[in-house]
């Protein structure tokens, strides 16, 4: 039986506890959830690099899941452009059911393989294929995988159940084994919030390596309303330690771009030299900062 489906014994009887007992079983369940993602961090760096080689060769990484597993893959991928910068198109989720599974259960489709597939039909050798189910079965997930292995793309699979039968699909296996629910079956908990964390690991290490951060700041943010303004304004002073007004004239320089603006200040060249600096080495603050540095 698929872990997640059997009945825990740490639960038992959950239903006869009061409400902060109940709470404080799901608490404890909860707290496996970081170890167990420990545990398959080697395979998702293995991910990571996948990743991080098909999008600098101009690929894309596709989502596909069902039910929570595929809602987590469209929050995900969703979340990813604003953030970082990063051009629509390069992070997709395909979810079974599309966008009205996104709020309502549509999970038949969950078992056609053949949607699958045609959800992936645009998939190409330079992309990753990522499929997301809790069981490592489920046929949608499936199907994706033969649109992908058909196209030579490259394929991963994120899943809570060690002995998942997809795993032999596969390039990589990140084996998230979070044991029995809380409620058995009920794989929104630990199952969902362990594919949230490697989902949210996955994506954010894709983009660490790819230079869309300087240190820990996201320096890609596209500033599309006041907060945001205002976080690039901090961003730009936590890094190079100038005034806010300074800073808020170096980003008028720059047209509102806080990568150009914070090479340009941290550099002390003009924005033309900077913005050259930063083109030759794709965008990539710290690599541009060194080519001003050895000019």
């Amino acid at each position: 039986m698929i872990p997640t489906e059997r009945g825990n014994p740490d639960t038992a009887d959950i239903d006869l506890l009061d409400t902060i007992g109940v709470l404080r079983r799901i608490n404890a369940e909860d707290a496996k959830v970081p170890g167990a993602v420990a545990a398959a961090l080697p395979d998702l760096a293995r991910a990571v690099d996948l990743a991080v080689d098909r999008l600098r060769a101009g690929g894309r990484v596709l989502y596909a899941g069902a039910g929570s597993s595929g809602r987590a893959g469209v929050l995900d991928a969703a979340e990813v452009p604003p953030t970082y910068g990063l051009a629509p198109g390069r992070f997709v989720a395909h979810l079974a059911g599309g966008v009205a599974a996104m709020t309502a259960a549509v999970e038949e489709v969950e078992d056609d393989a053949t949607t699958g597939c045609a959800d992936l039909a645009g998939v190409t050798a330079s992309d990753l294929v990522v499929g997301l189910t809790a069981s490592g079965r489920t046929p949608y997930v499936a199907g994706a995988f033969a649109a992908a292995r058909a196209a030579g793309a490259a394929r991963v699979l994120i899943t809570a159940n060690p002995g998942a039968p997809l795993a032999s699909e596969v390039d990589v296996c990140v084996r998230v084994d979070t044991g029995p629910e809380v409620v058995a079956g009920s794989t929104r908990m630990k199952a969902g919030t362990a594919q949230k964390v490697v989902l949210h690991s996955f994506s954010t290490a894709v983009m660490i390596r790819l230079g869309r951060t300087y240190s820990n700041l996201m320096v890609g943010v596209v500033a599309t309303n006041e907060k945001l303004r205002g976080r690039v304004l901090g961003i730009l002073a936590e890094a190079t330690g100038a005034e806010e007004q300074r800073c808020r004239e170096a980003l008028a320089d720059a047209g509102g771009d806080l990568r150009l603006a914070l090479t340009a200040l941290l550099s002390a060249t003009d924005v033309v030299t900077a913005r050259a600096a930063l083109t030759a080495e794709q965008g990539i603050v710290r690599r541009a900062l060194s080519r001003l540095a050895d000019s």
